[in-house]
């Protein structure tokens, strides 16, 4: 296609030949630029700049998560569920003198607590299969304290946690149990005995249920027997028959946050120590107490202490395990159902539409200066991209043109926490027209961090990153307007 110098062209005039491949050039590039059958892409426009699909890995920092591990921090919120003997008592914790000819539900209805486990943004359920009075929701064959011994049982045979393992798998949901160490009704408690009766019990769980994505080993007990626990022998019993299976609480996975009210603290460093991952759980009831009772039904709690909650937990890098009791019907109350859905609502709204996915991108520094750590894939909306300086990194700061003037009052960052957790302060300004102003300031990111803020209106904004314990990495940030409900405040 191209001009060339040939002998059947060599007697032209120059000016005529600088003619001609003036012409031929420009219908080339004109046919460059149109496609060329498809071979050749348009430069993009500033509303769709190019990033990655995956970021290349950098080099990680300390301790990171499992792929179990970072899979359940992904979940972000998961439903835990009381139901048993005390549901029928009023208690909280029982004592082991219960009948259990006073377990009676009218008819459970796993299928409904998972629906609505779904319908409300869980990933997950965490049901608990054995509380501390040892009365088992399962017909186990190692005790004579459990449903089997009741006459809801004789009636109907129905194993709970099949019918809702059955449930979870239906609505795709994952299922975890709840599992109390502390027995008291079991007469073997507190003996080395106890650890044969524990295991046998375990393993009953581990088998008869399919796939299980966590254990919750609850700490609570009596200290004169529970240094006679033989952990060791119970989380390798786990790893036995569930490998992919969390240990929580009493485990190596995953860690209690160390209240009940779903409120973490800061800063929040998921590695121990930076030698292990041992990520935070936050744990908190909808209802005063853990398990149903009628006087209750006016104390759910309102859409502002669920959002409180949620910005608290999933917005401070821990898993939200919000328990929602199921009632003596055997379903979850509807005032409960009420206030889950109305929280679900907002949520939706206000991360519906992210306001910096067509902003341009920019940052001091940038690993290698390559496109695959760009600063551009921190607000692609990727789970796969990140913005990554140089090594020697420790301070840096990045900033969003968004092009236009837009209002916002809630900002989410995310690190890629597979390669480690490394920010340590820092604060995100908005531009006035005059000055940079500071609006929000945080320690620690890791998977999650969210700022609830009184509105704002800017066209630019940018993180300044204080302090790193190595070179930032940031995979998320995101601007949202929340409306109505949920707004303002700032954690």
């Amino acid at each position: 296609m191209f001009y060339t110098r040939t002998r059947a062209n060599a007697h032209l005039p120059a000016a005529m030949r600088t003619y001609l491949i003036i012409c031929i050039l420009s219908v080339s590039a004109i046919t460059l630029l149109s496609g060329c059958n498809g071979l050749v892409e348009p430069t993009p426009s500033l509303d769709v700049l190019p990033t990655p699909d995956v970021s290349e890995p950098i080099p990680p920092y300390g301790a990171v998560p499992s792929p179990q591990q970072l899979a359940w921090q992904q979940m972000e919120q998961n439903l835990f569920i009381h139901f048993g003997i005390n549901t029928f008592t009023g208690r909280e914790w029982g004592d082991g003198t219960e009948d259990p000819v006073l377990f009676r539900p009218k008819n459970p209805d796993p299928k409904q607590w998972a629906q609505v486990a779904k319908e409300a943004g869980f990933n997950g359920i965490v049901f608990t299969a054995k509380h501390h009075e040892g009365f088992a929701l399962w017909p186990t064959e190692h005790s004579d304290f459990s449903i089997a011994r009741s006459p809801w049982y004789d009636e109907n045979g129905r194993d709970i946690i099949k019918e809702l393992a059955e449930a979870c798998r239906e609505t795709g949901l994952k299922l975890g149990l709840y599992f109390s160490p502390w027995d008291r009704y079991e007469p073997t408690y507190g003996t080395l005995e106890y650890n044969d009766f524990f295991v046998a019990q375990l393993v009953e769980l581990l088998t008869n249920y399919g796939p299980l994505f966590e254990i919750w080993f609850d700490g609570a007990g009596e200290g004169k027997a529970s240094h006679l626990y033989d952990l060791k022998r119970y989380h390798s019993i786990v790893r036995e028959y569930q490998p992919d299976a969390l240990i929580a609480v009493v485990g190596p996975d995953i860690r209690w946050v160390g209240n009940e009210n779903g409120i973490a603290p800061q800063p929040l460093w998921s590695a121990e120590n930076d030698t292990w991952w041992y990520p935070y759980e936050c744990d908190v009831s909808i209802r005063p107490g853990w398990f149903w009772r009628a006087r209750e039904d006016q104390s759910v709690k309102s859409l502002d202490e669920l959002l409180d909650i949620y910005y608290n937990s999933v917005g401070k890098n821990c898993v939200l395990l919000l328990n929602v009791p199921v009632n003596q019907e055997g379903v979850i109350p509807e005032p409960d159902v009420q206030s889950l859905m109305e929280w679900r609502k907002v949520l939706d709204e206000t991360f519906e539409e992210n306001l910096a996915l067509t902003g341009i991108a920019s940052a001091g520094n940038t690993r290698e200066g390559r496109e695959t750590w760009a600063p551009q894939n921190a607000i692609d909306g990727k789970k796969t991209t990140f913005w990554a300086t140089d090594d020697s990194v420790r301070t840096a700061t990045l900033e969003i043109d968004l092009r236009q003037k837009v209002r916002f009052n809630v900002i989410e960052l995310a690190e890629p926490i597979q390669y480690g957790q490394r920010i340590a302060a820092y604060r995100v300004e908005v531009w006035t027209g005059k000055i940079w102003r500071k609006v929000a300031r945080g320690t620690t990111i890791g998977y999650k961090r969210l700022h609830r803020l009184n509105p704002v209106r800017t066209d630019r904004v940018r993180i300044v990153i204080e302090e790193s314990r190595a070179n930032p990495a940031l995979q998320d940030f995101s601007l949202y307007e929340a409306k109505g409900q949920g707004i303002p405040r700032d954690y």
